[in-house]
């Protein structure tokens, strides 16, 4: 029955265009990118370059080298010559199921914990542009801590998903939050269902329905279930899922759990998608060959490991073609790309009614917390009564939502100013600016122009430690991800850009890097860019009051 309402729910009610060829695309193509106006909004080639054969081979060598060494220290402890720090069963467990994958344990007493000290650092103070860190020190390599009571002060923070700044303390900014939390208290106790549902909530969902440019729009406490438990009450047994291989763990975990069959396309590439949708509509379901009830395609706006940015006119051209449906996630790009921050929709000017589902979370560019799905009012509403996300957990504290209303304003300029719109082009002009000098210096990078997540390849796993370790010595708080978050031979830095970066501050996070780039060896690229100057002046953009 409610797989019946949901079909319902997304039934396609726009016919497939004129203008589109039998391979999805637009007829009336353009030099750089597709029709109808679309061209002028298409991001540039994200270039994914390759490094040379050389460092791929110290990279596989460096991993199995430490491996040996792994195992080594395993015999060393098994014959009592090295003390085993790791939690293990008791002696009468031993015919007990292991607790861990047996190479789970290994990698994690092994290698993790030699490098542990680069990840989990204590921060002692607002977590905006830059931080205070607790210095800690091991005893022990890395299997526990002790903090020497000391500080590291005034550390540059280019790890956070704080896009547009709004992770901040000032006090005139926060005034209405403040009097939200007098008036309801910090929690609400109960559901949307039962007891906590309070105008507040309507408010941000009735803003974020205006700001998104569609017709509802609902709330969710954590960003991670809106994914995990919206799915399985959209899509369920005899669908099909056609997810992106990059996308969030979020995503993958609401397909597993929806019980449909799920397969996986190449990273934006749209002959893969194509080939999937033309093979399950002419194959339909395995076994009995039916038609699948729906066929769902879930990609991400700015893809957060990566930084590339989703090629949606071509999804949804595709998508229109075979009629299946679109669930975008916007987690890092709403407020983060678009002339006035309304997520990839905006950056590439196609109507919000082709996204069946739009996602999107409050934890990055609104200095928050939760989620929401927005898109047609029956959608919002089935979902409303069938969502486990919606009706067993706690409603949205009444800061958090103030948080979020009063950043959504400010970027809306309902406010009555243009902090909003200021922070959103200093984010633009941020992005461009220190992706260009990082090509300059001879890094590989990923990811899209327009994109404020910026990779760089480090690939070697001794090169991430020291990388990490260096730059934190330079007071710059970096994040580093290797192996098994990426693929073992693309271990890299992640640098996530703020409208809150100074100028002052990129050019010192610059300068470091291309002291430590040259110290470590990591300028791997074989391309050429040439010096340009500084891509925005101040006076470029004139700011209405």
């Amino acid at each position: 029955m409610a797989m019946t309402a949901a079909n319902g729910i997304l039934k396609h009610h726009s016919k497939q265009k004129s203008d589109v060829k039998v391979n999805g695309y637009h007829k009336k193509t353009q030099k750089n990118g597709l029709g109808n106006g679309v061209a002028s909004r298409l991001p540039r080639h994200e270039p994914f370059e390759q490094a040379p054969m050389y460092v791929a081979v110290m990279t596989y060598l460096g991993f199995g080298l430490v491996t040996l060494f792994g195992y080594f220290r395993d015999f060393l402890r098994a014959v009592g010559l090295e003390k085993c720090h790791v939690a293990q069963e008791r002696p009468e467990q031993k015919d007990f199921v292991p607790l861990y994958q047996d190479f789970e344990n290994f990698y994690t007493r092994n290698l993790y914990m030699r490098v542990r000290d680069n990840w989990n650092r204590p921060i002692c103070s607002l977590p905006g542009p830059m931080f205070d860190l607790m210095e800690r020190v091991s005893d022990d390599y890395n299997w526990t801590f002790r903090f020497t009571g000391k500080t590291i002060p005034n550390v540059i923070n280019t790890g956070s998903y704080n896009y547009l700044g709004f992770a901040e303390n000032n006090v005139d900014f926060l005034k209405t939050v403040a009097e939200k939390t007098q008036q309801y208290g910090v929690g609400v106790c109960s559901t949307r269902q039962e007891i906590a549902n309070l105008s507040l909530h309507q408010e941000l969902e009735q803003l974020v329905a205006n700001f998104l440019g569609v017709e509802s729009s609902m709330t969710f406490g954590m960003g991670f279930a809106t994914n995990s438990m919206n799915i399985p009450a959209l899509v369920g047994k005899g669908c099909l899922i056609l997810s992106d291989e990059l996308n969030h763990t979020s995503l993958i975990l609401g397909a597993r759990l929806s019980g449909a069959t799920i397969r996986v396309f190449k990273h934006n590439n749209m002959h893969s998608l194509e080939k999937m949708l033309r093979e399950a509509i002419c194959s339909g379901q395995p076994r009995t060959h039916r038609p699948w009830k729906k066929i769902l395609i879930m990609v991400e706006g700015i893809y957060s490991m990566e930084g590339s940015v989703v090629r949606l006119p071509e999804i949804i051209a595709l998508k229109k073609k075979y009629r299946a449906y679109l669930y975008l996630d916007e987690a890092h790009s709403i407020g983060a790309v678009g002339p006035t921050g309304r997520g990839v929709t905006e950056l590439f000017n196609v109507n919000t009614a082709d996204v069946d589902i739009m996602m999107g979370t409050f934890t990055k560019s609104f200095g928050a917390c939760g989620g929401y799905i927005a898109g047609k009012k029956v959608l919002v509403d089935y979902l409303r009564r069938h969502s486990h996300s919606a009706v067993y957990a706690t409603a949205m504290s009444p800061p958090v939502t103030e948080q979020v209303i009063r950043a959504m304003k400010c970027i809306m300029g309902k406010d009555g100013g243009n902090e909003g719109m200021r922070r959103v082009r200093q984010l633009a002009e941020n992005t461009r600016y220190f992706r260009a000098r990082l090509k300059e210096m001879g890094f590989i990078i990923y990811g899209n122009d327009d994109s404020p997540v910026v990779p760089i390849l480090l690939y070697m796993p001794g090169k991430v430690v020291a990388f990490a370790r260096e730059m934190l010595e330079r007071k710059i708080g970096v994040v580093v991800v290797g192996f098994p978050a990426t693929p073992i031979t693309e271990a890299r830095a992640r640098f996530c850009l703020s409208a809150a970066h100074t100028r002052d501050m990129l050019d010192q996070v610059l300068h470091h890097l291309n002291e430590v780039g040259d110290l470590l060896c990591l300028k791997f690229s074989r391309r050429r860019h040439a010096p340009r100057r500084d891509l925005y002046d101040e006076t470029d953009y004139e700011i209405d009051g």
